[in-house]
Formats: structure tokens, sequence, C-alpha cells
């Protein structure tokens, strides 16, 4: 049987909810601190790379369209048939882009997956967001995303580009709508590295 929270009085749960709810003000302040920090950083400037694209190649500044800013996710390349399940729950995880596109917002998915393998994939999933192949090109080692993931963000002056932040790991996964909201629910995300109280169910990651 699987453990259950423990149950108190509806007047212990207000009490007990009262001191997280402090904590959790405690960490948006933190967070929009950060986000503040984050506003604030330097950029680099980045070589315009040629990718292909289902309509033929495209530039690394073509993927902006008409915005100024581009948040573009590198997905993983595991082989011929293979296909990364992180990278596969963060896409299928991409909701609707025209709010981002009204703040000037573009989102694009490249990867070093050829083409057809990627279209292959694509039409599997029945995504819509707009994906390239950086195959045969540096960018992946450029950026820092080697045979990883890595979200970027992207600042174009005119003809040129910079980069302005990019983060890996816990920095995309915090990014998640299923894991935001397992992180309310009380068993959390049920898997072994969390701190769960004894007999909470946990699994290994991707297990």
């Amino acid at each position: 049987m699987t453990a259950l929270p423990t149950v108190v009085s509806a007047e212990e749960w207000e009490k007990a909810r009262a001191e997280l709810l402090a904590a959790e003000k405690a960490a948006t302040r933190a967070q929009d601190k950060l986000a503040a920090q984050r506003r604030r950083l330097p950029m680099v400037r980045f070589d315009d790379y040629t990718f292909e694209s289902p309509t033929g190649p495209v530039t690394l500044l073509e993927l902006f369209g008409d915005q100024q800013q581009l948040a573009l996710y590198q997905f993983m390349n595991n082989g011929p048939d293979h296909f990364c399940p992180g990278c596969t729950g963060f896409t299928r995880n991409v909701p609707d882009l025209s709010s981002l596109a009204k703040r000037g917002v573009a989102w694009a998915t490249v990867s070093d997956m050829p083409l057809a393998q990627m279209t292959g994939y694509w039409e599997q999933m029945g995504w819509t967001v707009r994906y390239a192949s950086s195959a045969g090109t540096t960018f992946s080692a450029d950026s820092g995303a080697g045979g990883g993931f890595l979200l970027s963000v992207f600042l174009r002056d005119g003809d040129t580009v910079y980069r302005t932040y990019s983060t890996y790991s816990r920095g995309v996964d915090r990014l998640l709508f299923e894991n935001n909201i397992l992180d309310l629910a009380p068993y959390g995300r049920q898997e072994e590295w969390e701190d769960s109280p004894a007999g909470w169910p946990q699994h290994p990651t991707y297990g």
C-alpha cells in the first residue's frame, strides 16, 4: 500500500500551509531577483550558421522571422531511430507560441539529427514547432551543447546575431508544465533523486 500524507485538522493544515506559503513567497522573490539579473547579462556575438529545413537552407538569422528575439532548443541526436525521451517530452510540452510572438520572441528547434529523421519524427508526433537540422555544422559544438541538449536565447540587432542566455539540465527541466504541476502534487515527480517522505513512490528518471 502506498504511503499517505498525515491527516490533520483543518486548523493544523492551515498553519502548515501558511508556513509553506511564506517559503514559496521567498522563493518567488528570489526568482524575480534572478530574472532581473538575467536581464542584465551581457551578450556575445554569434556566427550566422546555415541549417537544413523542410523548405530548404535556413540561417540562424532567418529563424528569427520578423521577431527580434529567438528562443532555440537543441534536440539531442541519439542516432538513427533513437530519440531522447527528455527532448521528446520537452518538445511535446511546447504550447501555442502566439503569445510569445506577441512579445517579440520566436521559437525554433534544431538538432544534429539528419533532416529526414527529424521530419519523420515531427510527422509521427504531430508537432508543428519549426525545426531545422544542424547536421554537418559546428553549431552544436560552438554553442556548448555538444552531444546534449541546450536552450539558448538570441537577440538580433539588424543582421547581427547575439546570444544573451543559455541553460541546460535542470534549467530546462523547470520549464516543463508537467514537472511544475507534479511539484505541487503530494507524490511529486516520483523520481528517486527527490527528497520525499519514507514510503513515497519513486523510480529512476526516464525509467
